[in-house]
């Protein structure tokens, strides 16, 4: 053999070992399994099948490659220790209301819901381009997390009550189960507001060991029967006009991640934040009829003497919040101004149509 034909053979033969080395990684792609845990009991309408649905996505997207365990409350942990059974690495994912945690620090708050906040489209715009996400990280990222948007329930009900509620002065005294800053807000009141995971509302409802109760509206507030204890059902939540749900991930484990594989995640959560609130759009209104046909629920809204006792209230609440600390006043100025801005959009756009669409139709 001439030895030109053996150099041209080596080098054919060092080509496909190239080719090979190259695909390799591609063929052998890092198969990962993450342990999540959540705040909301299995099966639960909205809140917990759209945690086990973001799971069951994020294993079919990868075709098995990335497999998600999924633990609802108190299968692995209680519901309100999923944040640190998170943040310490002994679970990788969470799916939770992240106003839970506001007593590590009011600013967790914000990424859920605040009263007299922002409806579902504007908590979009001020997290993907308001500034949210990174003031999201810069807090999250100190207790060793990154989090995302992973559903939203939108404009929540103001709550269960068994009394009439005519003024402000009939908050004084009452227990209602309320977290969150809303929660902040009816202490104002003279209320005691009292912070319960979803699986233990009813219990403590019936039994009277609180007096009133929020949760989220008519499709899962009817699945839970706060009717059996309580007739009158009063709007808007002042306190929840949209409740952003998270997903928290331990931050070392998500740094460890390819930036596809992140990408991979943070589509699957994105995917979930639109499918929620659509379903719970879907739902509400069916659901509110039968609550008003076949329960007997007297529906009303709170009066403006109500309302504008919430509004003075949460001025001192928001007050408190930037004294805690330069991070929290941050995320409360970043939020103002975003609330500002896309608010003063939304009035002359969603809001002019949809009173001007309803004055015609009669709605």
């Amino acid at each position: 053999m001439k030895r030109r034909d053996v150099l041209k053979g080596g080098v054919a033969a060092a080509l496909a070992t190239g080719a090979t080395a190259v695909s390799a990684p591609a063929l052998a792609a890092k198969r990962i399994e993450i342990t999540m845990v959540s705040t909301w009991p299995r099966d639960f309408p909205g809140l917990g099948t759209g945690a086990q649905r973001f799971a069951e996505r994020l294993t079919a997207m990868t075709d098995g490659r990335i497999k998600v365990n999924y633990f609802a409350a108190g299968e692995r942990v209680k519901a309100f220790d999923s944040f640190d059974e998170v943040a310490s690495g002994n679970a990788q994912m969470y799916h939770a209301a992240d106003y839970y945690w506001k007593g590590k620090h009011p600013g967790w708050a914000y990424f859920t819901a605040v009263p007299f906040g922002m409806t579902y489209t504007e908590i979009n715009a001020w997290i993907q381009w308001g500034g949210g996400q990174a003031l999201w990280d810069e807090l999250a990222g100190g207790y060793g997390l990154k989090c995302l948007p992973c559903g939203n329930t939108g404009v929540q009900m103001g709550g269960w009550f068994r009394k009439e509620m005519r003024s402000a002065s009939d908050f004084k005294g009452l227990k209602m189960r309320m977290p969150g800053l809303g929660g902040d807000v009816i202490a104002k009141l003279g209320a005691s507001p009292v912070s319960l995971p979803g699986g233990q509302i009813y219990e403590n409802l019936v039994s009277g060991a609180i007096d009133a109760t929020e949760w989220v509206g008519p499709w899962n507030d009817s699945f839970m029967k706060f009717y059996e204890a309580a007739k009158y059902y009063y709007y808007p939540g002042m306190h929840e006009p949209a409740a952003q749900l998270s997903l928290g991930i331990n931050k070392k484990f998500w740094d460890g991640l390819t930036k596809s594989d992140q990408a991979i995640i943070a589509a699957a959560a994105e995917v979930e934040n639109s499918i929620m609130m659509s379903e719970y759009n879907a739902k509400n209104g069916a659901s509110l009829a039968k609550l008003i046909s076949d329960q007997g629920v007297k529906l009303k809204n709170f009066s403006d003497d109500i309302y504008d006792s919430f509004g003075d209230a949460a001025a001192e609440v928001f007050d408190e919040v930037e004294q805690h600390s330069a991070l929290a006043k941050k995320v409360h100025q970043s939020f103002l101004k975003s609330r500002n801005e896309v608010g003063a959009w939304a009035k002359i756009s969603d809001q002019a149509y949809v009173a001007q669409r309803n004055r015609v139709l009669g709605l």
